[in-house]
């Protein structure tokens, strides 16, 4: 007797002791954050970070401050087509969340029956039954909660790759916009250009008449004036495209977009990346894959509940004139109640198998995980780099600029009192021109940095 009651007692703290770790919640794992963002300026590989507010977390409205960009941006937000899809994907995830949280209540099925019979000419007789019958699964060992759980981290992630489709699109719409600026500038500066080399075609001709010039001097100008005009027919190309390519993001027919100058904008210098923690859930494809990781834990949680007994108690009730049921008086009501518990046996192999599955699929999952904040950081180190490297390179051009309009001023002078070449005047002319091209780049990449570090920081809201 002593035995049974060892027995009994160990067989409990079993069944209590694999209660408890089937109930278990989700708890974040180690994960090495230190030193995930470089410094894009000292020779030390990290990024010593103490301040807890992150650039990311601005409202979009504050980076950018252009009207005419902000106009586009809201314009996308209720109309990409993209977007839209996320926000039903949402609606979906939340109606599957909504069937797991049912899954704890009883269930009915309402199935009338009527039925109308004669035996050898007799009167025909009428008889119906209007029986509902109730199911109820008892969640003893968290199957049930597992998948209700399993059920909200999807939710959650989902929700995330929302806000990930709302930060590439604001980022796009971003790049394009100031892409358009890059170009407008562009083709300011070639058509400055265009006449400049124009007036030095012209000064060519005429010191040929005076004999102080070769036709091979005016051959070389007529040919340069000729590839600055192709500059800017190529710039004039690129500009329709980048309109064709916002307007779709736009959700709207190829058309113009009415857009502000280059220089006139004024984006943030400053920037908070906040502590390498915080772009956890800070970022959301980062925060999407530790939900994704979630997920997977309760899917292991599920697998091991399959192990247990499940109890499922069901009911009917009928309303029915049949006396052949075995009712005294027909037109009563019959009720009756059946509980039956069971436990898996010959199924062990599969349950082992999916259990293992489950456990794969986790480690998978922390992999991603990793990996995701691993490029979280080297998004935010590359954008900071090019923000700083553009930002010291359009300084240098500058200058450079400066130099060389000087120098462009002094050959034309020289040429003209016949103590230059042409071929000094034509190379100064492409040097002034393609370092302004240059600098322009390099402004329009600094803004980039900008739109892309907000979008590596998790920006979007």
């Amino acid at each position: 007797m002593k035995r049974k009651h060892i027995l009994f007692l160990a067989l409990a703290a079993t069944v209590l002791t694999g209660c408890k770790s089937l109930y278990g919640k989700y708890e974040r794992p180690a994960v090495g954050v230190s030193g995930v963002v470089r410094d894009p300026i000292s020779s030390v590989d990290t990024l010593a970070v103490s301040d807890t507010a992150s650039f990311g977390n601005l409202p979009w409205r504050s980076v950018f401050t252009d009207p005419q960009l902000q106009t586009l941006i809201a314009k996308a937000l209720e109309n990409n087509n993209d977007l839209l899809n996320a926000a039903l994907n949402i609606k979906m995830a939340e109606a599957q969340l909504k069937a797991a949280k049912w899954a704890f209540l009883p269930g009915f099925a309402f199935s009338p029956q009527g039925v109308i019979s004669s035996w050898d000419g007799n009167p025909a007789v009428k008889t119906y039954s209007l029986p509902v019958q109730a199911s109820w699964t008892i969640d003893l060992f968290g199957t049930l909660l597992s998948q209700k759980r399993s059920a909200q981290m999807a939710l959650m992630a989902t929700k995330d790759y929302q806000l990930v489709t709302k930060t590439k699109l604001i980022s796009n719409i971003a790049n394009l916009y100031y892409t358009l600026l890059m170009l407008d500038k562009e083709v300011e500066l070639v058509s400055e250009m265009e006449h400049l080399s124009k007036d030095t075609w012209e000064l060519m001709k005429l010191q040929k008449e005076y004999g102080h010039v070769r036709s091979t001097g005016v051959q070389s100008a007529e040919a340069n004036y000729y590839s600055v005009q192709a500059q800017k027919t190529n710039l004039l190309r690129q500009i329709r495209e980048a309109e064709n390519t916002l307007s779709l993001l736009l959700g709207q027919s190829a058309q113009t977009i009415a857009r502000g100058k280059l220089d006139a904008q004024n984006l943030p210098s400053r920037f908070s990346t906040g502590i390498s923690l915080q772009m956890l859930n800070n970022r959301p494809d980062v925060h999407a894959a530790e939900m994704n990781l979630a997920q997977c834990f309760y899917n292991i949680e599920t697998a091991r509940s399959r192990f247990y007994p499940s109890l499922t108690i069901s009911g009917s009730g009928a309303f029915t004139n049949n006396s052949g049921m075995g009712i005294v008086n027909p037109g009563k009501l019959l009720l009756n109640a059946v509980g039956s518990l069971t436990q898996p046996i010959f199924q062990r192999g599969q349950l082992i198998a999916g259990l293992k599955v489950a456990k794969i699929k986790y480690e998978q999952a922390y992999n991603t995980w990793q990996q995701a904040l691993l490029s979280a950081g080297s998004e935010v180190s590359n954008a900071l780099v090019l923000y700083h490297s553009s930002q010291e390179k359009s300084r240098i051009e500058e200058k450079q600029i400066a130099t060389l309009r000087q120098n462009v001023e002094d050959t034309k002078l020289l040429l003209a009192q016949s103590r230059s070449t042409y071929l000094e005047v034509i190379t100064a002319q492409q040097s002034l021109l393609n370092v302004e091209l240059s600098k322009v780049q390099d402004d329009f990449y600094k803004m980039q940095a900008v739109v892309n570090l907000y979008s590596a920081l998790g920006g979007g809201r």
